[in-house]
Order: structure tokens, then C-alpha cells, then sequence
């Protein structure tokens, strides 16, 4: 469905007298299979807006090739366009219009009549939990509703890709929630393929078939959220001992299946009567562990395994935690 090679956006900025090339994309490749659902992941000004923006046809590439939904993304614009449905971050939704109106106008945009824009738009407010709404003004809704009315926007002239930027941004937690059915039933209930961006590492976690991380322009993995978690940070066992003089022991032990490079235990954490260390895939590796102490005679208070996070592996990936690194919008060739 989505098919990217050698991605490249390169823009200019300026100081003074002093200009400076930039590269926001820096070789990007990606694919996307028909009927997945993608989280696309990364900091602002890691070039993940940017490649967004290509691959709807709004900027055009430096270099690189691009095909979505079959079609050339620079030579077949028109025909991206009308195969894809685009809800923004921002919404494009008048706030002073009504609601169906903005629906009926957005599909005849799309060749549709008005007859069909409205039938359609009404079979997607029932869907949406928007019905009632229809001669609502959008400043007169909740923001749940105003991002379902901006999905109902993008489904409309019924698109086989969806990308969806941002969209439960701002939203409280129950209507994240809310939200998060109607995405999946996008593909559940409609077979349609989704890109999702999104800084909610929890969101891309219960939604995405497949996560993307992009970093500094360049995509830094690939894979399902548990592949990933279970690659790059392991399971963190923590180990609460009834006699605190026996640490050491339970230490060596501990380290001995974490897979340590130097098997010395040196990336094993003792805290007090705690022993901690990440162990891959400790589900399976723990029985033993257990087995291990008990005949060594080392008797536990407690014992926790607590699964990697998303945020674990852009840390380890990167060096920094994607939540702390929301700071600086990204920019764009438009921006220079």
C-alpha cells in the first residue's frame, strides 16, 4: 500500500548572511502492507511530519521515490489524493459551518454528489457515535467529537489508506479510548490500512500491527511492538530477598541468564535487599532462575517482571526518552 525508497527533504535556513542545508529526511525506505495498521514514531524534528507530508502529495520530495495506494506520488498526485483519506493534526473542520454541511462539502470535493456526501456522511456519524450532530457547529463540540467529525472528513469518499496524524492529541482519557474502537475498526470493520503517527507511546502500543521509528531523518527500526521490546530492552526482574546478606549470591545468579556481555554481573542493580537486571525474554528464563536460587537457598520476599515500554526502546535506540524529546516543532522546506 505504501512503498518508499531513499526518502530525501532538504531545506534551507538561514541566519544572517549564513545558509544552511538541512536534511529532514534523510534516505527514508518504508513499506506498508495493505490492511495494516503502522504507528510512525519519533521526536518533533525527526523528519516524521515531513515524510507524512510527502507521502500525501503536500511537499514534494528532493530525491527518493514514493508509491501510495499504486501510484506515483510526484507523477500521480491526483490519483493519491483521491485513494487516500488525510486528518491532520489541526483538523479541517470550519468551526463556523455546520457539521454535515462541512462532511457534504468535502466529499463533492472528491467527485462525490451531493446526494451520496450526505448518505455517506450520515452512515459515518452513526458509526462515529455522532449522530444527533449533523447540524451541530464543530466550536460547539467536545474535542472527541470534533476528532471524529475530522475522521468522518477523511473517510467520507471511502479511501483504501488512511493516514492519521496525531489525532487523539489534546484528548482526555476517555475519549482517547473512545477514539482508539473507531480506529481500530477502521480496519476490523472497514478493512482500510491506517498510518498513525502519534507521541502517546501507549496508543501506538495497543493500536499498531507494526511500529516505525524515525530518528534525526532516518528510520532507526522496524518491527512489532513486543519484537522490538523484546530485542533491544529486555524484561526488568527485580528481586526482593528475605535476607539482605545473601545479594550477592542472587546477583550472580541473576546475571548469569540476563545474557551479559562480560557474565560478571556487572549490569545487575543491588538496591539494599533488591536485586535488579534486564533479562530477555524473561518469561521463559525465570522458572530456572527460581529453580536456581531455591536449591542455592536464596529465599525470596517478592519477585517482579515488569515488560519493556516503547519509551524503553526510543531510549535505547536513540539515547533520549520520546516523550522528553516533544520540544521543537519540526520545520519545513515552506518554513525556510
Amino acid at each position: 500500500m505504501i512503498e518508499a525508497r531513499g526518502l530525501v527533504q532538504t531545506f534551507t535556513t538561514k541566519k544572517g548572511r549564513t545558509k544552511t542545508e538541512v536534511r529532514a529526511v534523510d534516505g527514508v525506505d518504508l513499506d506498508v502492507a495493505e490492511g495494516e495498521v503502522v504507528g510512525f514514531l519519533g521526536p518533533n524534528g525527526a523528519g516524521k511530519t515531513t515524510t507524512l507530508r510527502m507521502l500525501t502529495t503536500l511537499l514534494k520530495p528532493t530525491a527518493g521515490t514514493a508509491t501510495v495506494a499504486g501510484f506515483d506520488v510526484v507523477r500521480e498526485s491526483l490519483q493519491v489524493r483521491r485513494a487516500i483519506g488525510y486528518v491532520s493534526q489541526t483538523g479541517g473542520a470550519f468551526s463556523g459551518a455546520r457539521a454535515g454541511d462541512e462532511v457534504s462539502d468535502h466529499g463533492m470535493l472528491y467527485g462525490m454528489s451531493q446526494a451520496e456526501a450526505r448518505r455517506r456522511g450520515k452512515e459515518l456519524f452513526t458509526q462515529l457515535d455522532l449522530e444527533g450532530l449533523w447540524d451541530r457547529m464543530p466550536k460547539a463540540m467536545s474535542g472527541g467529537q470534533r476528532r471524529r467529525l475530522d475522521i468522518v472528513m477523511g473517510l467520507v469518499h471511502d479511501p483504501t489508506l488512511v493516514f492519521l496524524d496525531e489525532p487523539t492529541t489534546g484528548l482526555d482519557p476517555q475519549a482517547r479510548a473512545n477514539l482508539w474502537e473507531h480506529i481500530r475498526a477502521l480496519r476490523d470493520a472497514r478493512g482500510a490500512t491506517v498510518l498513525l503517527t502519534t507521541h502517546y507511546l501507549d496508543e501506538a502500543d495497543a493500536l499498531a500491527d507494526r511500529i516505525v521509528i524515525i530518528d534525526h531523518g532516518k528510520i532507526v527500526a522496524a518491527d512489532t511492538a513486543d519484537n522490538l521490546k523484546a530485542q533491544v530492552s529486555g524484561d526488568l526482574v527485580d528481586l526482593g530477598l528475605e535476607d539482605a546478606a545473601l545479594v550477592s549470591e542472587a546477583a550472580r545468579r541473576l546475571g548469569s541468564i540476563a545474557d551479559l556481555a562480560r557474565g560478571d554481573g556487572t549490569a545487575v542493580e543491588v538496591d539494599g535487599s533488591h536485586v535488579r537486571a534486564r533479562v530477555p525474554r524473561a518469561g521463559t528464563a525465570v522458572p530456572g532462575l527460581l529453580r536456581d536460587l531455591h536449591d542455592a537457598g536464596v529465599a525470596l520476599a517478592s519477585i517482579e517482571v515488569v515488560r519493556p515500554t516503547l519509551d524503553d526502546v526510543f531510549l535505547t535506540l536513540t539515547g533520549r526518552s520520546l516523550r522528553d524529546a516533544e520540544a521543537t516543532p519540526e520545520t519545513t522546506p515552506e518554513e525556510k
